[in-house]
């Protein structure tokens, strides 16, 4: 019973954090916190990464390993940040997402926006990252199965992703500049960004199309080794 009851609460943190409490917490904190606050959410919306991953996993042995792994991952992310115009961190993101898991791909993507921009600058538009890159891999990983068999689907998804992001980040720059959402203040920040947005896409296509089979060897691999 106790097993059970456990289970149903796993599920039900597994949509209610990622679907509800976090896109919550970042509209909540654009709206209501001045720039001053942003930290406060980025935090929270941290800490409840970190609560999606622990539901992911009942046994702990298993959920330690991969939260080892997906500190080295993250580690590159924060690292890719630094490479001019062309970024990994979607692409690493997604592929460690589809061997790992879309709690684990969730945790990467939103933790490697929080702690890169200890470098690049934290502010407002930060749990904006965090959300756009943390539901990138949390969807990958819910459609791990045909993104790792055919290799057109994960290049398509690529290129979703890229759009998904600027759409996501540009809900924050119409926030930030209007002290709230207009949908054709939205529109025009769409078309404003599509060069931005296009550069994204090409360049998540490209990482993927280099990384997907290395990277997805070696995390095999891992998985053995390691009893993952």
């Amino acid at each position: 019973m106790i097993s059970i009851e456990n289970e149903k609460l796993r599920n039900a943190v597994k949509i209610v954090v990622p679907f509800l409490a976090v896109p919550m917490l970042v509209v909540l904190g654009a709206t209501l916190f001045d720039e001053r606050r942003h930290i406060i959410i980025s935090i929270g919306v941290a800490l409840l990464a970190l609560v999606l991953f622990a539901a992911g996993y009942e046994k702990k042995p298993i959920g330690s390993r991969r939260m080892i792994i997906a500190a080295v991952i993250i580690a590159f992310c924060v690292a890719g940040r630094f490479i001019p115009f062309f970024k990994p961190i979607t692409a690493l993101t997604v592929i460690s997402a589809v061997y790992l898991g879309g709690e684990t791909g969730f945790l990467i993507g939103a933790m490697s926006a929080f702690l890169s921009n200890f470098y690049f600058g934290q502010g407002p538009w930060t749990p904006f990252q965090m959300l756009a890159w943390g539901m990138i891999g949390l969807i990958a990983g819910i459609l791990a199965k045909p993104l790792k068999s055919h290799r057109a689907v994960l290049l398509v998804y690529g290129v979703l992703a890229g759009i998904f992001y600027s759409l996501i980040m540009d809900v924050w720059t119409v926030v930030w500049y209007d002290g709230s959402f207009r949908a054709e203040l939205y529109l025009t920040a769409i078309i404003t960004a599509l060069p931005h947005t296009i550069m994204y896409s090409v360049s998540n296509c490209i990482f993927m199309w280099f990384m997907a089979k290395p990277l997805g060897e070696k995390l095999e691999r891992v998985k053995i080794k390691y009893r993952i």
